[in-house]
């Protein structure tokens, strides 16, 4: 029998659709518990290897957790017995967290910057350190996070039996191998400002220098290393790192800026929408991002639907795109929320590059960056919403941001919703996978989708070129 032909071959089957289990939870609150507003995650963002999660909180803070191997935790003979590799979800565990903003005022605009995280993206490792971009509506900082050994101070000059009666304590100055297997003593607290430290009659008849001893114990510790501040306008939105390891992007409403890492005291204006005229705005930049690969490409989104390709290469300032992506309604279709929910929010690159997935207020868009007539692929997020419209506008709803992410292998995409929901959809030929979680330990429970009223995101500017004024 001769071979079938490539069009007659069955197609392939598409992939199962995941089960969804509880895994971890991390500060949860306890029953009668109030959340704190300084408590509240704002940002939240992998690492490329996975193997780091860093959160951002309202406070300012920034929380880093790290993946442990579950595998390694096994005994020798239950690995010997296995003859296969078990699957097992990945667990975290916390690293470390720091302070990266405070509150400030900007005296000059009479203006309150609060110390909320907007965004934060990893950068590249070297020397076992991490590198972490974090950011509020005005001020990006660059930190580095690495594990240093213990330093503890030992063979002090006073002595402890006689000044802990005097309500002080000092390390001892004549035992030098206490604590430490290397022969340096704990560390201790000591007050030198006390007037009645026990020095002997006549003093000291020679004083010896402190050793500083560096023990094996690790403690991750975070420097900030840059600041870069004074360089937009409006509030921030966005920061992409860079593939080439020395620059990244920061955007607010209207302007898009060129950062080197290394530098700090000045940035190159990129894309600028600003019009001549700020009554003659139309448009807002919602989002930008770098291409995964090609150092030389980003694309940001505005609040028009759009998404602009540019190349960096064509000129220093970006006035004109490579490429658009938009989608154009039929005739006849438009109402008067049209433009308002075709507002993009979040735009995310896949791995290889080829697609750039977009979230509008009711759907998820999947564009083909070789094919800029229309999107690939468009998921209904919440579209039982539809009816209400005219609801949401009136209290502000329609203009909430929601972000999106694809997986690492691209089948898969998420984004999330109303009531602690969030969507899994599958975006392979065939795959018609649609999967509404939520974010609770028992991520299968149905729920009914009613949109409660979450804290509002878009800035001032934004909602006044939406509403047309």
């Amino acid at each position: 029998m001769d071979p079938k032909s490539p069009d007659d071959r069955p197609e392939a089957a598409a992939p199962q659709p995941l089960e969804w289990r509880f895994a971890q939870v991390f500060g949860e609150r306890g029953a009668g518990e109030d959340v704190q507003e300084v408590d509240i995650i704002s940002a939240i963002e992998f690492d490329k290897s996975g193997d780091h999660l860093a959160t951002g909180d309202r406070g300012g803070r920034v929380v880093l957790f790290e993946r442990t191997d579950a595998r390694g935790n096994a005994s020798r003979t239950e690995l010997e017995r296995q003859d296969y590799s078990v699957p097992r979800h990945p667990e975290f565990r916390y690293k470390t967290e720091f302070q990266s903003h405070e509150p400030e005022f900007d005296y000059l605009k009479s203006l309150e910057i609060e110390e909320k995280i907007n965004k934060i993206k990893w950068g590249q490792t070297a020397n076992n350190a991490l590198f972490i971009l974090s950011t509020n509506d005005k001020t990006i900082k660059y930190w580095k996070v690495q594990d240093k050994k213990v330093k503890r101070i030992s063979v002090m000059n006073l002595d402890t039996s006689q000044s802990a009666d005097n309500g002080t304590t000092s390390s001892s100055s004549t035992s030098s191998s206490r604590g430490l297997p290397n022969g340096g003593s704990s560390e201790k607290s000591y007050n030198c400002a006390n007037n009645d430290l026990p020095f002997p009659p006549g003093g000291y008849a020679s004083l010896r220098l402190p050793v500083v001893v560096t023990g094996q114990e690790l403690n991750p510790v975070a420097r900030c290393r840059r600041v870069y501040a004074h360089a937009h306008d409006y509030h921030i939105n966005s920061i992409s790192n860079n593939s080439d390891g020395e620059t990244f992007i920061s955007a607010d409403d209207l302007r898009i800026n060129l950062w080197n890492l290394e530098i700090n005291s000045q940035s190159f204006n990129i894309v600028d929408v600003k019009p001549a005229n700020m009554e003659d705005l139309t448009e807002v930049i919602t989002c930008a991002e770098f291409h995964p690969t090609h150092c030389n490409t980003l694309a940001y989104s505005s609040s028009k639907g759009a998404i602009r390709l540019i190349d960096l290469r064509q000129s220093a300032l970006c006035d004109n795109h490579s490429k658009l992506f938009e989608e154009h309604e039929a005739p006849g279709s438009k109402s008067f929320f049209t433009e308002i929910i075709a507002s993009v929010s979040d735009i995310k690159f896949a791995r290889d590059g080829r697609h750039i997935l977009s979230r509008d207020y009711m759907t998820l868009k999947l564009w083909d960056l070789n094919m800029d007539s229309g999107p690939v692929a468009t998921f209904q997020v919440h579209e039982h919403l539809r009816p209400k419209l005219c609801d949401l506008y009136e209290n502000d709803s329609i203009f909430d941001k929601f972000e999106c992410c694809l997986s690492g292998d691209g089948h898969r995409l998420a984004t999330g919703s109303y009531s602690n929901l969030f969507r899994v959809f599958g975006c392979t030929p065939g795959n018609t996978e649609a999967t509404t979680l939520e974010a609770s330990r028992n991520p299968m429970r149905r729920q009914v989708a009613n949109p409660t009223r979450p804290t509002r995101t878009l800035t001032s500017l934004t909602r006044a070129v939406r509403r047309g004024k």
